[in-house]
């Protein structure tokens, strides 16, 4: 079992990883979700799709499998080449769709490629289809290359690193530090008490900047001065905004250039702050006594992308 959730109507939502004894049931529904698209020519090679090949497929990566009370719903293919994977056949049964199952997958499929350190997954999409690769644009995909009407889409993956107690998240915040640089944009996502506000402690202590590190929610933001001559913190909560409108109001582009902005809660909001950014999203374990924290850091745009190794070293 890879994750389980439960669907709007109430049904429980699986997510295994299936076998090559799954084959022909995968390459059945593989064949009536794409035979349910509009005709386009020439046919996609998934309407040929045979079970030896998806056995194949499956032998060189994985397949990430969701069922609804138990019943077979949708399925994604896996291919992995070292730092790179690629995601294939995205296949969800007509009479399950518009249920949230594929973006279950696809996250689900990013988490397994995530703790196997890949850095990267790409796919290719029919312009086409302008619905379908909206829908992969609004999960992080961008556009890298077309030849005709093929898009290949791509986007970086996380790197995950474990935390098992407060000290720890302190620690990757300390080593942070040496990453950053004036003019970056950190954005912080996590529930409440996932330790957000104790890595921006260790990030101010690595930085050397002045003030305590508290949660800014009633003052919104919060300016740390260096004491080295480095660039200062500006530590940001957006968890009452509801816009980059509102952010914008707080007037961070004043000291955007010479600051390292860190910005909680600011997932949907702060993107706008930049053309590249750090999204740190932290998260506990579901069992209450495991403090443990697993920190994922996704590098956006070339900056950070180009900074990956320094994340994978913390």
């Amino acid at each position: 079992m890879l994750a389980e959730t439960l669907l709007g109507d109430g049904r429980t939502l699986s997510i295994v990883e299936p076998s090559a004894d799954d084959a022909p049931a995968l390459c059945d529904l593989i064949r009536e979700a794409f035979g349910s698209r509009p005709v386009v020519q020439p046919p996609p090679p998934a309407l040929s799709e045979t079970p030896e090949r998806v056995a194949e497929a499956l032998a060189g990566g994985f397949g990430v499998l969701a069922l609804v009370d138990g019943e077979p719903a949708g399925v994604v293919i896996v291919s992995v080449d070292g730092p790179m994977a690629g995601i294939h056949r995205v296949s969800v049964r007509p009479s399950f769709q518009r249920q949230g199952i594929a973006s279950a997958m696809v996250e689900v499929a990013i988490e397994v490629l995530t703790a196997r350190g890949v850095a990267a997954v790409e796919l290719v999409a029919r312009e086409e289809f302008p619905q379908v690769v909206a829908w992969w644009r609004r999960h992080g995909f961008v556009e890298v290359d077309r030849i005709g009407t093929s898009l290949t889409l791509a986007r970086q993956l996380p790197v995950r690193r474990a935390a098992p107690t407060a000290e720890d998240t302190q620690a990757i915040g300390r080593r942070l530090a040496g990453v950053v640089r004036a003019g970056d944009v950190i954005i912080a996502s996590g529930d409440l008490g996932a330790g957000k506000t104790t890595l921006t402690q260790g990030l101010g202590e690595g930085l050397g900047v002045s003030g305590a590190i508290i949660s800014p929610t009633f003052v919104l933001s919060r300016v740390h001065p260096s004491t080295t001559g480095g660039p200062r913190l500006v530590h940001v909560d957006a968890y009452r905004l509801g816009s980059f409108a509102e952010l914008e109001d707080l007037d961070l582009e004043v000291s955007l250039d010479d600051s390292v902005t860190l910005v909680e809660w600011g997932a949907g909001i702060a993107e706008g702050l930049g053309d590249g950014y750090l999204e740190v999203d932290i998260r506990r374990t579901l069992d209450p006594e495991d403090e443990t924290r697993w920190i994922f850091f996704t590098p956006i745009g070339e900056r950070w992308t180009a900074a990956r190794a320094e994340l994978e070293a913390l």
